[in-house]
């Protein structure tokens, strides 16, 4: 099998030799570029498999280089891991909103980091343009605006929230383990988050209202989101 390449685009030139270290160590093919315009001349040229992005970046910032990933069909495809010290929950969604896979805030934890990169390359890659909206039960996930509606009502979710509720609703019927809804959430120590992802079930299920019962629990596994079959089998 031929190794995967990941770009990593950063201009903290110690923390590219950190990453570019361990994740060869991880087998990986590794390219670096510390500013944007380099980064978006790299990816287009090479077609990585996955970009670690940092946002505050010279020439062009991480944002416009992201936004530029997405807009050319021929890298569209490309995995993008947001790695930026811009922690607030407002530039979270602006990254989702961008088309990132994933948001790391700095300082981050090496090990969690190198999960969540192998997190992302595990997902199969999709169509940017026909798999961005769900819609199913009078739910309406949009990705690519970050907006939930119930009923055309719209949601207020958390990033985590939102990313578990597109995550289960795009494949109803398919169970999710806690372990693989711990890849949908933030770059956290895995142990802690996996603990966590009951709570974070618990508050989207409040949030669903009448709807709660959309989000099934498979004991002992994980959870699923409900599948227009099950509904009919039951009915």
């Amino acid at each position: 099998m031929p190794k995967q390449t990941i770009l990593v685009i950063e201009d903290e030139q110690s923390l590219v030799e950190v990453l570019s270290y361990n994740l060869a160590n991880e087998g990986f093919d590794v390219l670096t570029a510390t500013d944007g315009q380099e980064g978006l001349r790299r990816a287009q040229s090479s077609l990585p498999d996955l970009v670690v992005l940092d946002l505050m970046l010279p020439v062009i910032d991480g944002l416009q280089v992201c936004r530029q990933l997405r807009s050319d069909p021929r890298t569209q495809h490309i995995r993008i891991l947001m790695l930026t010290a811009k922690s607030e929950e407002i530039d979270e969604i602006v990254g989702f909103n961008m088309g990132a896979d994933d948001y790391v805030p700095k300082p981050f934890k090496l090990r969690p980091l190198i999960h969540r990169v192998k997190a992302l390359l595990r997902r199969p890659a999709t169509n940017q343009e026909s798999h961005e909206v769900v819609s199913i039960h009078g739910v309406d996930v949009d990705r690519l605006n970050h907006v939930a509606r119930i009923d055309g009502e719209e949601l207020q979710l958390t990033p985590t929230e939102f990313r578990l509720l597109w995550t289960v609703a795009r494949q109803p019927g398919r169970t999710y383990s806690r372990h693989e809804l711990l890849d949908t959430c933030r770059g956290e120590d895995a142990n802690a988050l996996e603990r966590t992802i009951d709570v974070h079930v618990r508050s989207l299920r409040q949030k669903l209202g009448e709807s709660a019962n959309l989000i099934e629990t498979v004991r002992g596994v994980g959870y699923r989101f409900r599948s227009r079959s099950m509904e009919a089998a039951n009915a």
